[in-house]
């Protein structure tokens, strides 16, 4: 099994793609062997994925077939490896939970990328990403809720989770990096911070992580473009 995925600044690391993130959470949950091939080009790719997938990473082989598109890969491992389960258990609180977070990561983007900071147009984005933010401490704090994690009452640990984790990730480190902090998230949803707290402490989140330069590198690079 052998992932490919977006390098790095040196063009052999791991890069910042949060998608790839995800899937990765996903294999270290269902505690998969498989080998990483960060891709810094198309020239560094293999052909078949080239010229038979457009190039689109991340992508997943497992024998002779290949899966791309983060979901797909997820869904994909969650079906064939059962152990531990991650697709929830009820159907309609799992597309609750994913209306709470419908996208949110569009929005992230959208405001770590805009610059001058500080402008009008910049506020508007912050207030964007303020409305999100609120969907997910809402629904956080919703009645009857007894576990930590995402969907339902909390007590499931979800493929929700894993996509949701990264995302987070790149908003808190776009936060301090580029906004100066301007959405103080521990005072102002501080039931989403615990929530980062608790995710960002899995071990599925934290052995596959990279280090936050790499994620700083990512976003100057789209806020010069």
């Amino acid at each position: 099994m052998t992932l490919y995925l977006k390098a790095g600044p040196d063009g052999t690391s791991v890069g910042d793609c949060p998608f790839a993130h995800f899937v990765r959470m996903v294999l270290e949950e269902k505690g998969l062997e498989y080998q990483l091939r960060p891709c810094g080009s198309n020239e560094a790719k293999p052909s078949w994925l080239v010229e038979h997938y457009g190039g689109s990473m991340p992508a997943l082989r497992h024998r002779q077939e290949c899966y791309i598109e983060s979901d797909i890969i997820a869904q994909y491992l969650d079906f064939f490896f059962q152990d531990p389960p991650l697709a929830a258990n009820n159907k309609k609180l799992m597309k609750e939970a994913e209306g709470a977070t419908e996208d949110f990561f569009p929005v992230i983007a959208k405001y770590l990328k805009h610059t001058p900071d500080g402008d009008d147009e910049d506020a508007e984005l912050k207030a964007n990403l303020v409305v999100k933010l609120q969907n997910l401490e809402r629904h956080l704090t919703q009645e009857g809720r007894t576990g930590p994690f995402f969907v339902g009452d909390g007590e499931q640990f979800t493929l929700l989770d894993c996509s949701l984790a990264p995302k987070l990730y790149h908003m808190k480190t776009g936060l301090e990096t580029f906004k100066n902090n301007s959405i103080d998230i521990a005072k102002d949803f501080p039931a989403l911070q615990k929530y980062m707290d608790i995710v960002f402490a899995r071990p599925s989140f934290s052995n596959t992580i990279y280090p936050k330069d790499t994620v700083e590198w990512g976003w100057g690079n789209a806020r010069k473009r």
